[in-house]
């Protein structure tokens, strides 16, 4: 069995916010599987279906996004998980607007959601695909930034094509295995990548 988590914040008002876009991404594997997320479990809502023969569960944690870790681990109980099976989908402001970057494994970085993951799990064996929404403007606190929203923003096409993307990676992840996952979809950011600053660190 494997589980695919996307990280955000609960609520309407979140909705469309930088910090929000796992949660867009995971939405839109859903609909590419036709699995209605619809369950009140594990401290979040839950789908469960199957691709290619084998049980998996799509997971959106209900906590805000500095408790994320509390849900995950609750997932990773119910389901007798390990974390090499789950893959979580996050906003990454290390990234430009518009990458997405699929990695096997790294650490928290500046991100509340994945160091609470961390902690909870007591691991960074987490395959993850990091959709990139850019880092603050120096005028702009961080917190202020992650929970603005990016359709509003000059690149808010970048970034949905990210999301769309991050969404196949998900469901590629499914239906093979992370290094395949990788090799399909990291490559399709080079471009982006080329122009992204961030070097090779974990900031998620």
């Amino acid at each position: 069995m494997k589980a695919l988590v996307g990280l955000g914040n609960p609520g309407a008002e979140y909705a469309n916010t930088r910090h929000n876009v796992g949660f867009l991404a995971l939405e839109h594997a859903a609909g590419n599987l036709g699995i209605a997320i619809n369950k009140k479990q594990c401290g979040g809502l839950v789908g469960e279906g199957r691709v290619r023969g084998e049980r998996v569960a799509l997971f959106l944690p209900q906590t805000y996004m500095n408790l994320s870790g509390q849900g995950v681990l609750a997932l990773m109980r119910w389901y007798k998980l390990d974390p090499e099976g789950i893959m979580i989908i996050s906003d990454d402001i290390d990234l430009s607007p518009g990458a997405m970057r699929i990695r096997m494994q790294g650490g928290a970085g500046t991100h509340n959601g994945w160091r609470s993951i961390i902690d909870e799990s007591g691991s960074e064996a987490f395959p993850r695909a990091r959709i990139g929404v850019g880092a603050p403007p120096p005028e702009w606190d961080l917190k202020d930034w992650v929970l603005s929203r990016w359709d509003k923003s000059d690149e808010a096409d970048s970034i949905r094509e990210a999301i769309e993307l991050a969404a196949k990676a998900g469901v590629s992840f499914l239906e093979n295995d992370i290094q395949l996952t990788m090799n399909l979809f990291n490559f399709r950011s080079r471009v982006k990548k080329e122009k992204d600053l961030s070097g090779d660190n974990h900031a998620v």
